[in-house]
This record gives structure tokens, sequence and C-alpha cells, in this order.
């Protein structure tokens, strides 16, 4: 079949625009693994993005080197690009369950698809202007490999990381590629020799088929590198808009992790949750509205519910998959006592920043229980900007409480956070304890008001139902050593000059 100079810069155009969405989604799958295997995510979508773009850079001067057969130099590069990022997420997470050098393989693929890219531009404008004159040829190009892109993003967003996962993206916009790519190769074998024919019908279908394995093993090859990862089995894997939940399970115990940090242990959670809800409840008397900011897992809101008079609890969690565990999953419905499904309790999905932004209520109590601030994203929920709009939401005997991390392990992280809430206008009260499995852990308890200590200290529990908390250790909770490192220079945290995750990041976390 003969195709018209205008199908065959439509094909080659087409071609381009599934590049473009394959080549960002690739972007953006790296730049998520290394968020959650490296950490910080804004560093790591930073550097990874920088990498490829340098890449593509690299791609394009190399590709000048290329005077001949260009057509097959370029369906090559269609072919190799389908396998890499078909495979970019199923190899980071068997190198990141088998060795520690996940970031380097990681910035590798990185680099490898960025340099394909950059192959791909130029080769599809030197063959497109036999198709074109050089006015049209380079705009349209380069207009649909950007539109590619925004749409590879949309799909990313929406549609790939919500639904598909991280596992079967990459397979998807794989074989967009591919099947685009063979497309284009039909329409355009008249300028292929007989010999070059033969070899690339044999690569597609070999890369069709090393595609398609990949897609049926995918499942089990991602749970052997997540399983080499957790020392005890994995008995719940599921990866949300907006991080990795992982639940493992030892003996009768269950632990929760996101993005493979352990939250909870059902061994000594309540070594956590016991100090940091029942010391403000009990240092407030009334408990008629409460607010907790995190806490999916639904174990603070049970210790709330052991007061009767409490009248309405509202949690607000940004990843609405996390309540759902709290609510169906059967370990976390028997941990938490079925606290999530208390008529009680409304929860809502939403950023803990927007929702105090905009909500009318006051609260008794303030209870926030989100995960260590890590990266900038949980850095603003730590901020001084946050604290004052939560001392604007509390009543004026309210008493508000966050964790805090590890006065030890991170002791300047622990200290900015006392310091920041104090320069937002709060009185503090540091609070720590030993939890078994995640070692020493604190929480600055604060309030309006001055508090005396001794009026803590004398806190008696009785009438509720406690594993381990005793007016004896109240005491043991509120005492602290020196600090392990000098904290004079320790600066509040804010939005615009953001130190708590810097802080955290430096702290002594080898000896965990």
């Amino acid at each position: 079949m003969k195709y018209s100079k205008k199908q065959k810069s439509f094909a080659l155009k087409v071609a381009l625009f599934a590049t473009g969405i394959s080549g960002i989604v690739a972007e953006y799958i790296l730049s998520t693994l290394a968020s959650y295997f490296i950490g910080n995510a804004i560093l790591q979508f930073t550097l990874i993005v920088s990498i490829m773009l340098f890449a593509m850079g690299l791609g394009s001067r190399f590709s000048k080197w290329f005077t001949k057969q260009v057509i097959v130099y370029f369906i090559i590069t269609e072919l190799i690009l389908s396998v890499l990022v078909s495979f970019s997420a199923l190899i980071s997470y068997v190198v990141y369950g088998i060795t520690d050098i996940s970031w380097l393989v990681i910035y590798i693929l990185s680099i490898c698809i960025g340099l394909l890219i950059g192959l791909e531009i130029p080769f599809a404008t030197r063959i497109n202007d036999e198709f074109e004159e050089l006015r049209l040829n380079i705009s349209n190009i380069l207009e649909k490999d950007y539109f590619g892109s925004l749409i590879g993003g949309l799909f990313f967003a929406f549609v790939g990381l919500p639904y598909l996962g991280l596992t079967y993206t990459p397979f998807v916009l794989g074989l967009l590629n591919l099947g685009v790519s063979y497309y284009l190769f039909k329409v355009l074998k008249e300028y292929i020799s007989v010999n070059a024919i033969k070899k690339l019908e044999v690569s597609y279908i070999l890369v069709l088929i090393l595609i398609i394995a990949g897609l049926y093993f995918a499942e089990p090859i991602v749970r052997f590198g997540e399983q080499v990862k957790y020392k005890d089995k994995i008995v719940y894997s599921e990866q949300t808009k907006y991080q990795k939940i992982v639940v493992t399970k030892w003996k009768e115990w269950y632990s929760l992790y996101i993005n493979g940090n352990q939250q909870l242990s059902s061994f000594d959670e309540f070594m956590y949750h016991e100090p940091m809800v029942h010391l403000p409840m009990q240092l407030t008397g009334i408990h008629e509205n409460i607010l907790i900011l995190g806490g999916g897992d639904g174990c603070l809101a049970r210790e709330v519910f052991k007061y009767k008079e409490v009248k309405k609890v509202t949690l607000v969690d940004l990843d609405q998959n996390m309540i759902d565990l709290g609510k169906d999953f059967s370990v976390f419905k028997e941990l938490n006592k079925n606290a999530m499904n208390n008529p009680k309790l409304t929860t809502v999905t939403r950023d803990a920043f927007n929702f105090l932004e905009e909500t009318n209520e006051r609260y008794d109590i303030i209870f926030i229980d989100l995960p260590d601030p890590n990266n900038v994203d949980l850095n603003k929920l730590y901020t001084k900007e946050f604290y004052k709009l939560c001392k604007l939401k509390l009543k004026e005997n309210g008493v508000f409480i966050t964790q805090a991390g590890s006065p030890y392990y991170a002791t300047k992280a622990f200290y900015c956070i006392d310091k920041t809430l104090k320069a937002s206008g709060f009185k503090t009260i540091p609070m720590h304890n030993q939890v078994l499995t995640l070692g020493e852990w604190g929480w600055i308890m604060a309030t309006k008001k001055n508090v005396h200590l001794d009026r803590i200290k004398s806190i008696k529990f009785s009438n509720l139902d406690l594993k381990w908390l005793t007016n004896k250790a109240v005491p043991h909770l509120l005492s602290f050593g020196k600090p392990l490192v000098d904290t004079t220079g320790i600066k509040v945290n804010t939005i615009f000059s953001p130190k708590l995750y810097t802080y955290y990041r430096q702290g002594n976390w080898d000896l965990y």
C-alpha cells in the first residue's frame, strides 16, 4: 500500500505524540519511585527531571553522528524506548529489594530514557523534512511531542497512578509506544531495505513478547522486590495517589508502613497512642468537639472514644485509601475497635492545611498524627503558619498535641517543632516515651495559657481501659535530660523558610 506524504508525516507526528506521553510518564514514575525509595520528593523530582532533560540534550547532540538509515535508527530507538519505559519500575523495584543502590539505577534509567527521547526528536525532524517544509516541520514535530507530554502528565495523575499503579502504568505506556512505532514502521517501510525490514519485524515480535511477559509477571516480581525489603510477611500492599501503603505480619502482630517508613505496630502502638491521647484529654475537662489530623488507622480515635462525653470527632486525612483501610480492613477494624465506623466520627478527605483554613469550627482538642516531616510537602504541616491556624481554631481552654518525631534520633527536628509552636503563640509541654518498635518517640503538647507541670503530673486515669499508661508513668513522660546536640541555633520552621525537614534528615537515624 502506498502512502501519501501527508500520511507519512502524520504517522511520524503520532509517533512523537506517543513518545511525549511515554517519556513524561517515565519521568514521573522514576521521580515517584525515587521519592519512595530515597525520600525527599521535591529533591528527587527536581533531580530526575533535570537529569532527563540534560540527557535529552546529549541525545540531540549524538543524533548528528547518524548520517544514514535515519528511519531505521529512529525505529530502533522507539523499540528500545518501549522496553525501557515498560520495565523502568520493575527494574527499580527489584534493585531496591536486593541492593542499596536503587538510587543509582533510577538515575541511570533516567539518563537512558532521556538520551533516547533526545535522539528521536532530531531523527523525526530530519525524516519529516521530506514531507513538510522547514517552517512547518520543526513546529509540528515539537508541538506533537509537547502536547503528548501534557496528555501523559494528565494520564499519570488521574489514571495511571491512582488506578493502574506503578506496576502496570509503565507497561501500558510501553505497549502504546510500541504500537504507534509499528504503525510508523508500516507507513515508512518503502524507505527501509528488505534485510532491515525482516530484522525489524522480528524485533517487534520479540519486544512484544518481552513486554507481555513482563506485564504477566510484574506483580509477583514487584511483590518479591518489596518483600525482600521488609523483614516480615507482606499481607497488604497498595499504591495510592499519594503514598505506598504496606501492612506486614509477624506472628500475631501487624505493622503499618507508609513509603517504607514504619508508622505503628499492633505489638505496642498503645505505648504511642495512650500518652498522646489521654494527657491532653485529661488536661481539659471538655471533650465535645475534637479534631484529628491524620490518624487514618483509627487507633487514636479508639482512645478518644473511651470518653463517653465526646459528642463529635472530625478526622481529616489526605488519602481516602488510608481512611478506607482504617474503616474496612479487618486487621485495623479489630485494632481500632471499629472506631472509624463510630457514628460520632466524621471523616474528611482533605489536605489538613486547607481544611483548617476553611473550617469555621473551634475545637476542644486538636490531635496532629501525621507522618514525620521528611520532605517539603509534609514540612508545611509543621510550620509556624500551620500552628497559628491551629491556635486560631482551638478553643481558649483547648489543648493541642502533635507527634514530633524522636527527641534522640532527630533531636534538632524535635526542638525545632517546639520552638516553632512557641513562635506561634503556644505554651508548650514536650513529652516522650520509649515505644519498643519505634524507639524513643516524642510529642509536643501545647495550650494557649500556661500550664504548670505539677497539674499534669497529678492526672489520674480512672475508669479508663488502658494497656500501658498509669499515673506513675506521667512524670517520666515529661522528664528530659539535656539535648544530645546543641539546640541553641535552631530556627523556627516556616513555609517560606523550611528548616524542619533538613533537621529531620540530618538526624541520627543510623542508630535506630
